[in-house]
């Protein structure tokens, strides 16, 4: 993502991938994708065990129907909860993307790139700014995590009871879980995404001369330069892959706890 005020690389998403494949082939979509592989079965354990944490807490009694609202607050503090984790795994990950702005347009043409991987990124890290440099951005981070999930899990929840026409959802077919869970992964951009943005250039800002000082400072550059669609710049394919992966998400937990009784 670019400085706010720098004109930006792409023109769009097919554009992006265009320039990227032309310029580092397949391989180049993927880059920065070890550091989120690597942790996503973490970090969705977490957030799934503390949501049921929670929903043990607001029970009546054991197996009783939470409310919609209930399922707000269990996502909420489910969110709070990941983001501990969330946050370093997506500096790493940002600050790989972004590597080719980062190192300079001519760096990047000739293949001298700042980091060699998600150790790499570690490493200079920790030697820039020590551990807690890894927790760049967690304010957003939060910020984007406890409404996002709160939103999300509310959402789920009332399109489930909707669908089974009651609190008891335990009928719903396959169909069903995989409308209700990419619905709800869809709605938690339209909430954060803003919040995403000033994260993601907050991550990639440099430790010793950065060009933001906080999250304020960071959401008014951005909006004063770019105006309100730069706060929405790559939502569409946020959107198109927030869809079908809370989708699998979602019904994937669901047939595992079924079939763990």
């Amino acid at each position: 993502m670019p400085v706010p005020g720098q004109v930006p690389k792409f023109s769009g998403a097919m554009d992006a991938v265009k320039q990227t494949i032309a310029a580092e082939g397949p391989r180049g979509l993927y880059k920065g994708m070890g550091a989120p592989l690597a942790t996503v079965a973490a970090l969705n354990a977490v957030l799934f065990t503390v949501r049921g944490q929670m929903e043990a807490l607001l029970r009546s009694e054991p197996g009783a129907h939470l409310s919609v609202s209930q399922q707000v607050v269990c996502g909420a503090g489910a969110g709070s909860a990941v983001s501990i984790l969330a946050c370093p795994t997506e500096l790493i990950k940002c600050r790989l993307q972004a590597q080719s702005a980062l190192a300079g347009s001519g760096a990047a043409a000739s293949g001298a790139m700042k980091y060699g991987g998600p150790m790499d990124v570690v490493k200079h890290v920790l030697g820039e700014a020590g551990v807690r440099g890894l927790f760049k951005g967690l304010v957003p981070t939060m910020a984007r995590e406890v409404p996002g999930n709160a939103v999300m899990f509310g959402v789920y929840e009332a399109l489930k009871q909707h669908f089974a026409g009651g609190q008891d959802t335990s009928g719903l077919g396959r169909g069903s879980l995989i409308v209700a869970g990419g619905l709800a992964g869809a709605s938690i951009w339209f909430v954060v995404y803003p919040t995403d943005v000033v994260k993601s250039v907050i991550q990639v800002d440099d430790y010793k001369n950065p060009k933001f000082f906080g999250s304020i400072d960071a959401f008014k550059k951005i909006l004063a330069s770019e105006g309100v669609k730069g706060l929405y710049k790559g939502f569409g394919p946020a959107m198109a892959r927030s869809v079908p992966a809370n989708a699998a998400c979602f019904l994937a937990y669901e047939v595992t706890r079924s079939s763990l009784g």
